[in-house]
């Protein structure tokens, strides 16, 4: 079974161990990636972390950074060279490199598949929604990062085959508990982007209303950096707040070690609500309790495994911060909870191998 993946995401190490799965499930498989991705957290390069068994392999690109008109000069070539079965689209129906892929591999004559997480219906001025209208008609299956996210391809009219599969697992070799836990004061966490909708500025408030020692590290980077350490300032905690920045994923696992919560107070906002949070599986995996708000797919992603909080509310996140400060039982359920939660469902070998069902059922 031929596969090619066509993936920005997979320029992430971290994300490359579920490359690994699908290969070991007999798949041959060429990824191909850009050389780098710009956000608002600056100019993500590829890394190379998990090569085993597969290949990955840099490709031009065109408009870096632009979500949706982004796209590939060399991916003809590169088809035609490595002939697939199966196209493997790791983007939005709306956007112009899931309209290039789509078109190159019914010209090769390869099914397709594409990915969403896109979880509100929301409707997009011309050409992109006539090209979204043309992928939903035309792509061979749908893969869908929530329940969510397949209700919103429904709603657009997509009548193709679909599964529910989050993007991608987590290592359960990189991501594991601690072999021991160091003293430090209680350890509150934040990893991802900084922006408004993440909810930062939420955490920072309720972390100001806690009694007895506490450290807050906030590992990321994004446009609110400067405003968040200057609301550090205004609410007395700045010697207490770290800001580490945009770390390479391989460094990840072992932050996670060095926290005692991990919190993801994300915010909807009229064109966004979480589309997973994929922070709160990683420390679920490294037996790190979490406490998530509920905007969108976060309630479903830690079940009872965690504290869900109304989003927005400082109060009640600052009492399900001081719960797990104060309660060391309580720390110890969660943790326990969470890591079985991960190996339950979120491992990379399960998702790999849910995604390689999928390539079956395209093929039979």
């Amino acid at each position: 079974m031929r596969v090619l993946m066509l993936s920005k995401a997979c320029l992430v190490g971290i994300y490359q161990s579920k490359l690994e799965a699908i290969a070991r499930a007999g798949v041959d498989l060429l990824t191909l990636v850009p050389p780098s991705w710009q956000d608002e957290r600056g100019t993500q390069q590829l890394e190379r972390s998990h090569m085993e068994g597969y290949q990955l392999r840099a490709i031009p690109i065109r408009f870096n950074g632009n979500f949706h008109l982004h796209h590939y000069p060399s991916l003809w070539t590169e088809m035609r060279a490595f002939q697939p079965q199966i196209v493997h689209i790791d983007e939005e129906p709306y956007n112009l490199a899931t309209w290039q892929a789509l078109w190159l591999a019914r010209r090769l004559g390869a099914q397709a598949l594409f990915f969403s997480w896109q979880n509100i219906l929301r409707h997009y001025p011309p050409p992109f929604s006539w090209g979204e209208g043309w992928t939903l008609r035309s792509a061979d299956y749908a893969l869908a990062g929530t329940d969510d996210a397949a209700g919103v391809l429904r709603a657009k009219s997509y009548r193709g085959r679909l599964a529910v599969i989050p993007q991608f697992g987590t290592s359960a070799q990189l991501f594991r508990p601690p072999e021991s836990i160091s003293a430090r004061p209680f350890t509150i966490g934040f990893i991802g982007r900084l922006v408004p909708e993440k909810g930062i500025h939420i955490l920072l408030r309720a972390a100001a209303q806690l009694a007895g020692e506490w450290r807050l590290r906030i590992i990321g980077g994004g446009t609110e950096s400067a405003a968040l350490g200057k609301l550090a300032d205004e609410l007395g905690i700045r010697e207490r707040v770290t800001f580490s920045g945009q770390l390479p994923s391989s460094d990840l696992p072992a932050e996670y070690h060095q926290l005692d919560v991990l919190t993801l107070p994300s915010l909807t906002r009229g064109n966004w609500k979480e589309q997973f949070g994929r922070v709160l599986v990683e420390a679920m995996a490294s037996d790190l309790p979490v406490i998530g708000s509920d905007s969108g797919a976060i309630p479903g992603v830690v079940g009872d495994a965690g504290i869900i909080v109304p989003e927005g509310d400082i109060h009640a996140l600052a009492s399900a911060l001081q719960q797990v400060r104060d309660q060391p039982d309580l720390r110890e359920e969660l943790r326990e909870k969470g890591r079985a939660r991960f190996l339950s469902q979120f491992t990379d070998e399960r998702i790999a191998a849910a995604t390689v069902a999928v390539y079956r059922e395209m093929l039979a």
